[in-house]
């Protein structure tokens, strides 16, 4: 198959060739002043000529957008320049080489540290202008490899990860202190080689999801996993605290495999609730073979991912799960002022079906009154994920007072853009628009970065 063929190398997700930099953006709106920091993103782009046996494994590179006091002042890109963005192989004689990581995934900050994540390998932290600096692996006390979905908790600051592998220890949970100096580590027993790519914390506990996609030693894209109708899914709960990862307790739920998640937190009658969108076996397989760039073979209608939830009742034993949207979402987010707290508001990306909306829509949830508001974006164009952030000096206001950011591809033009929305209605024109000077490729995850975080 011929690069201009993989789905992930076209269209939206066709990747760019160089790294620049732009000053002076343009602006139509007006930019909120609080907006002073950054917005970067990762994304799975390759190095030209070389295609990729999964979307995964393509190389990372991050994308900055710099505003402060009111202007856009840069946009930026740079490949995180790990080992394996010139070949260097992740399988060695001597076993995996954690620093030999795409870096693609997600990007972070803790610990006033800039961190690019993939799950397989090591974190790379890079600079406040996006340059690469290195591994990080918390002054050699990080020995495993880091998820690309951590958690910090926004009371205690703690930062919350993982790490997953298809040979034991299947799973280690980790958390780093605040400052990012002390790493506290253990080994969750009962796991298995189940795909664990996302998790949740609450108030009180850590909880994974084993859901049907297990490693498959027959795969040959280079992600080994695949859909196994004899594994049993099942959701762990673990209390919080060191030394505690003995205390998790195991629960069967359906078949079924979730990326992500938005949240879960702990109702008033003590059950631990978890929400997000899931697929069942043709929506993985449907999704698998676009990753791999396999024909299409077709999928039974309606079988994206839908918004679930699921909630265990610690002192009954048993868990009651229930579908509480019927539109193909995907990157689910929220105020992370509330994470691991109950939440009203939550996002989402809205993908074209069978029956869904006719194209890329940005969804908000409000969970109170269980209505919902979508935002088309128009034909062609595709938003990334909506990452929200509270507007200044309302700290007691409504949780959903704040900015949407979202970094929009836009065929028709060949070009994209950064769109501020406010939170609270997404009827409302845009706050601010931002021009880029180049078409950003569909990322991955991303985050708005304070300078305040930063230094």
């Amino acid at each position: 198959m011929t690069a201009t063929a993989k789905p992930y190398l076209t269209g939206h997700y066709a990747p760019v060739a160089d790294e620049i930099t732009a000053t002076g953006l343009t602006v139509e709106g007006h930019l909120p002043p609080e907006l002073s920091g950054r917005l970067i993103r990762n994304s799975h782009n390759p190095k030209p000529g070389v295609t990729p046996t999964h979307w995964f494994k393509g190389s990372g590179m991050v994308h900055g957008i710099r505003l402060s006091e009111g202007r856009a002042e840069w946009y930026r890109n740079r490949w995180v320049r790990t080992p394996a963005l010139d070949g260097a192989p992740y399988l060695t004689e001597h076993g995996p080489d954690l620093t030999v990581s795409t870096a693609g995934t997600h990007v972070i900050e803790h610990g006033g540290r800039l961190l690019a994540l993939c799950e397989s390998a090591l974190p790379f932290e890079l600079t406040a202008d996006l340059e690469t600096v290195g591994a990080y692996d918390w002054n050699g006390r990080l020995t495993s490899a880091m998820t690309a979905h951590p958690r910090e908790d926004p009371v205690t600051g703690e930062l919350h990860f993982f790490a997953s592998s298809p040979f034991p220890p299947y799973l280690i949970h980790h958390v780093s202190s605040p400052d990012g100096t002390v790493l506290a580590s253990q080994e969750v027993p009962g796991a298995s080689a189940a795909l664990k790519h996302d998790f949740v914390i609450t108030e009180h506990y850590v909880v994974f999801l084993e859901g049907s996609v297990t490693f498959d030693p027959t795969d040959h894209s280079g992600i080994p996993y695949g859909w196994d109708d004899a594994r049993a899914a099942r959701v762990g709960v673990m209390p919080r605290g060191e030394g505690r990862a003995s205390e998790i307790r195991w629960f069967p739920i359906e078949a079924g495999y979730a990326m992500h998640f938005a949240n879960a937190y702990e109702d008033a009658a003590g059950r631990v609730v978890i929400e997000g969108p899931a697929v069942g076996r043709e929506g993985w397989q449907r999704s698998w073979n676009w990753w791999i760039g396999a024909p299409d073979r077709g999928a039974e209608p309606n079988s994206g991912s839908r918004s679930r939830r699921w909630t265990v009742d610690l002192a009954a034993g048993r868990v009651r799960e229930e579908q509480t949207d019927d539109l193909t979402v995907e990157f689910p987010t929220i105020n992370e002022a509330y994470l691991g707290r109950e939440h009203r508001y939550q996002y989402a990306l809205s993908f074209p079906d069978d029956r869904g909306v006719g194209n890329h829509t940005l969804v908000k949830y409000d969970r109170r009154t269980g209505g919902r508001q979508l935002l088309p974006v128009g034909t062609g164009q595709l938003p990334s994920e909506a990452l929200f952030v509270p507007a200044a000096g309302r700290a007691d206001a409504d949780e959903d007072a704040g900015y949407l950011l979202t970094v929009v591809s836009d065929l028709n033009a060949d070009a994209s853009r950064l769109l501020v929305l406010d939170a609270s209605d997404l009827a409302l024109p845009p706050v601010a628009t931002v021009h880029l000077p180049r078409r950003v490729p569909a990322m991955i995850h991303g985050s708005w970065i304070p300078d305040a975080d930063l230094g």
